[in-house]
């Protein structure tokens, strides 16, 4: 889980664990000391993994704040 805090001033927890699905680049996140490897991506700041293992700006705020993802992206 990470804290997360937005520009504009929202912030919230996110749990990863909904994204680690078996076969997927997520699936390495399953292990501590991979996840606890996150860094901040300096060109899209969003947390990143080695591997460019990320997730997408709109996902992070949406799954972070509750705020409905933008019209072009589907859940």
């Amino acid at each position: 889980m990470l804290e997360v805090h937005f520009e504009d001033g929202k912030s919230g927890s996110l749990d990863f664990s909904e994204f680690i699905t078996p076969g997927t680049v997520f699936e390495k996140l399953r292990d501590l000391s991979f996840f606890k490897q996150f860094y901040i991506d300096p060109s899209t700041g969003v947390p990143a993994w080695p591997g460019r293992i990320d997730i997408a700006p709109e996902t992070l705020y949406h799954k972070t704040t509750g705020e409905p993802l933008p019209d072009w992206m589907e859940e």
